[in-house]
């Protein structure tokens, strides 16, 4: 079991990767190729317009910030909050439980962000690197430095 382990630094950088790739891939749309229409479409399911800009930046500059794995527990949270208010209010979870075809997407992006937030970016990310530069020198290095 501890060879798994050693995935966790790479599994975490895939998720990170993966899941802030598509939502960057529908938050651009929301705000420069059809803002219009997705603040009709947002209107439309009982959100105010603004909602549309609203989701479009949290989408793709969290999606970003997911990528880059920069502060990743609060990108993650805010995007799993979203997709949480999406499966309640657009999607009908609690209206159909059983239908899973109408909520599997959102679900899936809720659930992978919400672990993002718990777990945070891993090794392989700038979260990891700024917290390192934040304590100083490692206890190998510190060990150093006094001999």
């Amino acid at each position: 079991m501890r060879s798994f382990e050693k995935l966790k630094p790479v599994a975490l950088l895939l998720l990170r990767l993966a899941t802030g790739t598509i939502f960057v891939h529908y938050g651009y749309p929301k705000l420069f190729v059809h803002p219009r229409g997705s603040e009709a479409w947002f209107l439309q399911h009982g959100f105010p317009g603004y909602f549309a800009y609203l989701s479009g930046v949290l989408e793709l500059f969290g999606g970003l910030l997911l990528i880059a794995g920069l502060f990743t527990r609060v990108a993650g949270l805010l995007l799993a909050i979203e997709m949480a208010v999406a499966l309640w209010r657009v999607h009908g979870l609690l209206a159909d439980p059983l239908a899973v075809q109408n909520y599997q997407f959102p679900l899936m992006m809720a659930v992978a962000s919400l672990a993002l937030a718990a777990v945070g970016a891993g090794a392989l990310s700038f979260d990891r690197a700024l917290s390192r530069e934040s304590r100083g020198p490692s206890r190998p290095a510190r060990a150093k430095a006094r001999a």
